[in-house]
């Protein structure tokens, strides 16, 4: 493959077919993400040049962020330009919040990767360089990132759909050079020159500087990101290790998180929270749900909220549920023989299957309207013929459900009598006899 640091403008098509040939995806249907500026425009022209060579179907989406008086003009534009060559485009308009926690160009690309995530495509192409990396990891380091961050932005990943940035080696200056050679048109967004912007600034102002005594700062800054990754990738494997250990069903073993080396706990943890589904936190709110994980007494009940989900623990457990508001103490519904009932308000599925001899007798039930309540208190219930009844307090601590849970189970009642509990067991008034039909109880919870 050609050294892109030494890359010639003439040379680009031939250094872009290697590349895509590289990639060895398994489709062969292409679409360019196609901002209208040179960038892009340049990969397109590459992109022609190559689409019967190696036989694949091109598109482009266009996103329109709604945020320049412009961007009606830059969508037709892209739209032209497709049309001139026969490409379909897609031109897709997102809204972006100016007033925004993560600021106008977060906000702006996390609702654009929320289009590209809708594409059906085998392979989504963008357009960054040599000198959007660069950047990428310098803005990354002065905002504090870890290693992920240091990684700058990876020549491949998984968006919904595969995503490729194939000229990420590539000069800024080459791509310009190619667009002068080959008189290409393109847009110029009016934003880019703006040093309010952070990105600007660097681009402007800092990195001129920086180039003056490192001629070489884009390769060096690139390296340096391909070596984070590359120690980001061994982190990644270490947690992979550790959560077969430590976690199972979704719950993480507090016990085993505490005897690992700070270092190595942190990078469990975050790795735990990752897998589900918790948007990453920053440094201190890490360390101090840690903290809280580890120090709290053992019958406190920690409980940490993020993007409308909770980290809970117990007995020696941590896991990750919705955080939902609790439900009436007065809630209930009668039940008419359906085979399953979602209870959103409970945060879980009721599940009634047939069966004969074992489970919540039919005819014993038949005898009233049954109904379906939350705890109120002192209930008590006798799932086990040669046990005393218990109170359902007693039961359910038995049983390990962790106090938040009880106040969402679903008691099944005949009359003002207590039938059954799900997860606990039916009283022995009414389980049914050998042959009578019968149905058992599911409780799943969502």
């Amino acid at each position: 493959m050609a050294n892109s640091k030494k890359l010639a403008p003439s040379n680009l098509v031939e250094y872009l077919r290697q590349r895509l040939v590289s990639l060895n995806t398994s489709g062969r249907r292409f679409t360019l993400a196609l901002s209208g500026g040179v960038d892009s425009v340049v990969l397109l022209h590459l992109l022609l040049q190559l689409r019967s060579r190696l036989e694949f179907a091109l598109s482009a989406i266009h996103i329109n962020h709604q945020i320049s008086p412009h961007a009606a003009q830059w969508a037709d534009f892209c739209t032209a330009l497709c049309a001139k060559h026969g490409v379909p485009i897609q031109v897709s308009k997102v809204h972006v919040a100016r007033r925004s926690k993560l600021g106008l160009e977060a906000t702006a690309r996390s609702a654009r990767y929320q289009a590209f995530a809708k594409l059906d495509t085998d392979l989504l192409l963008l357009a960054h360089h040599l000198d959007d990396q660069a950047e990428t990891l310098m803005l990354n380091l002065l905002r504090g990132t870890g290693v992920s961050g240091a990684a700058g932005m990876p020549v491949v990943r998984e968006v919904g759909c595969a995503l490729a940035r194939p000229l990420i080696e590539v000069p800024r200056a080459t791509l310009m050079a190619y667009a002068t050679q080959h008189r290409l048109d393109w847009i110029e967004d009016e934003s880019n020159e703006d040093t309010a912007y952070t990105r600007n600034f660097l681009r402007h102002d800092v990195l001129p500087l920086i180039e003056n005594r490192f001629p070489a700062y884009r390769q060096t800054l690139a390296r340096a990101a391909q070596h984070f990754s590359d120690a980001d990738a061994l982190l990644d494997d270490l947690a992979a290790i550790d959560l077969a250990q430590a976690e199972h069903a979704g719950k993480l073993n507090l016990t085993i998180l505490a005897q690992l080396t700070p270092a190595r706990g942190k990078n469990l943890f975050r790795a735990y929270l990752a897998r589900q589904g918790v948007p990453v936190l920053d440094t201190e709110r890490l360390q101090e749900w840690l903290r809280q994980l580890l120090t709290a007494r053992a019958d406190s009940r920690v409980a940490l909220g993020v993007a409308g989900l909770i980290l809970r623990r117990y007995r020696g457990l941590a896991w990750v549920e919705l955080d939902m508001p609790s439900p009436a103490p007065d809630w209930q519904m009668t039940w008419s023989g359906e085979r399953e009932l979602k209870l959103p308000l409970l945060g879980g599925k009721l599940s009634f299957t047939p069966a004969s001899g074992s489970g919540m007798s039919l005819t014993k039930i038949s005898q009233a309207n049954v109904t379906l309540r939350l705890r109120q208190g002192g209930e008590k219930l006798k799932p086990d013929f040669q046990r005393p009844r218990k109170t359902l307090k007693h039961l359910l601590q038995d049983a390990a459900i962790p106090p938040w849970q009880r106040e969402r189970l679903p008691l099944i009642y005949c009359a003002d009598e207590l039938v059954a509990v799900p997860g606990i067991g039916i009283d022995c008034s009414f389980q049914a006899d050998p042959g009578e039909p019968a149905l058992k109880i599911f409780w799943a919870r969502v």
